[in-house]
């Protein structure tokens, strides 16, 4: 692997990780089309883990103010107000057990997974981001503009995800390791048909990611000894420095529809390459 290769996977990284169109699914689409030779997978955990960079830097504040609640509820100083972010917290250790559990079922389907499987998991990311644009329950009115009460309620109900919400979040992460399917597509799509406003929905979501990456990047340290023999180090640097800049990027694009309700947009690029795929591979 050279710098322009490892550059190259970095961007498709950075963009295809949080934008929710499956970047696992992209980078073997990738490999296919280019003939390049199979990433080594600490390569691929490394750009994983630049992204996850991406999510801390731009996520910090929502981080922080989890973080705070969770380390008073810990020396048992908790706040009035914290009541609705314990429960997010709650939420989100549920979410990443089930992850796991799923995520350990679904290791057997993805070793060496067809290209036409991962084309039609590109399909179903497709209908389900259609769905969470059509179904959403933020709960707009049919001129756009919330009533007074919807306003009051969401308000009140802004940046909390319940346990409930947070285990078909988890559900979602969890089918999101199989091929082709986006982590991010699935669980913001969860969120929203759930009940959870937009732009909760992309911070849980990411914040969600945190964890499973760092499972993920814990189960293959183990074999950094091996990576440095495949990638060498200017090339792996390079391709992480690739996957941040342009994880920031994608993060900032990603939001800015999420909160506008135009998820379904990214529909109109995958259904149609799912299709090419499944006919061209």
């Amino acid at each position: 692997m050279n710098i322009f290769q490892s550059v190259f996977l970095g961007i498709l990284q950075g963009i295809t990780e949080f934008l929710p169109v499956s970047s696992s699914g992209h980078l073997a689409v990738a490999q296919k089309l280019f003939g390049l030779d199979e990433v080594p997978l600490i390569f691929d955990v490394c750009l994983h883990v630049a992204t996850l960079a991406a999510v801390v830097l731009f996520f910090r504040k929502a981080i922080i103010s989890l973080l705070a609640v969770f380390v008073r509820v810990v020396i048992r100083k908790p706040l009035e107000g914290d009541k609705p972010k314990q429960i997010t917290i709650l939420a989100v250790i549920v979410a990443t057990v089930i992850t796991g559990v799923l995520g350990v079922i679904s290791s057997h389907f993805i070793e060496d997974a067809p290209i036409k499987l991962v084309c039609a998991g590109f399909i179903v990311t497709g209908i389900l981001l259609v769905l969470a644009t059509v179904l959403d329950k933020s709960g707009k009115t049919e001129a756009g503009t919330p009533s007074a009460e919807e306003a009051a309620a969401a308000e009140q109900a802004e940046g909390a995800v319940s346990v409930k919400q947070g285990i078909i979040c988890g559900i979602a992460q969890g089918l999101g390791t199989l091929p082709g399917i986006s982590r991010s597509g699935s669980t913001i799509s969860a969120a929203i048909l759930s009940g959870v406003d937009r732009k909760t929905s992309g911070e849980f979501s990411f914040i969600l990611s945190i964890p499973a990456i760092l499972g993920a990047f814990i189960l293959e340290v183990k074999d950094l000894g091996e990576m440095t023999s495949v990638v060498s180090m200017p090339c792996l640097a390079a391709g992480c420095l690739a996957a941040f800049i342009a994880g920031l990027g994608a993060l900032f694009v990603l939001m800015k529809l999420i909160k506008s309700g135009r998820l379904g947009f990214f529909a109109i690029y995958l259904i149609p390459l799912g299709i090419a795929g499944l006919f061209l591979f």
